[in-house]
């Protein structure tokens, strides 16, 4: 390896990267089945892409979300969120969990958000987004580690990988 470079991770051991793919797969199958849609599942994926600063997870599911209709008016706002009023009450308790499996160190989703999330969402999508999240995070810390550089040319869009 030279300077700068690091150890890929997905490459150096793909029997495990296949896993964690197989693992996001089965979750989109599932929010599939129970009506999420793939730009929620998008907006959670790059939510917590901008919370781990991980460029390439960034581009690639910012060109996956506008694939499936997301506007660049709303992802432009996505890391505030809170502050305006384009997410509605699905998208705002998905991000919530999003933020509450990425930020575990910090401050934690309390109570009453956690009881205001299970009025919004069932059980079975409080589950599935919070292993989206878990799943893209698990994407994020391989390509922060094994140094992933972000395409010059944004990547095509494809249905594997987070």
């Amino acid at each position: 390896m030279t300077p700068g470079r690091r150890l890929y991770l997905d490459k150096q051991s793909p029997a495990i990267f296949k896993s964690l793919n197989a693992t996001a797969i089965q979750v989109r199958a599932q929010a599939t089945e129970l009506g999420l849609g793939r730009r929620l599942l998008e907006l959670v994926n790059i939510r917590v892409s901008q919370l781990n600063g991980c460029g390439y997870c960034l581009q690639l599911h910012t060109a996956r979300a506008l694939a499936e209709g997301e506007t660049t008016h709303r992802l432009s706002v996505l890391s505030v969120w809170r502050e305006t009023e384009l997410f509605d009450a699905k998208e705002r308790a998905a991000l919530m969990l999003a933020e509450g499996a990425t930020l575990v160190a910090g401050e934690r989703i309390g109570d009453t958000d956690y009881a205001w999330i299970e009025s919004v969402l069932t059980a079975d999508e409080i589950s599935v987004l919070s292993w989206a999240a878990i799943t893209i995070n698990a994407f994020n810390r391989v390509s922060i580690l094994s140094r992933h550089r972000v395409p010059v040319q944004s990547p095509a869009v494809t249905a594997d990988a987070g």
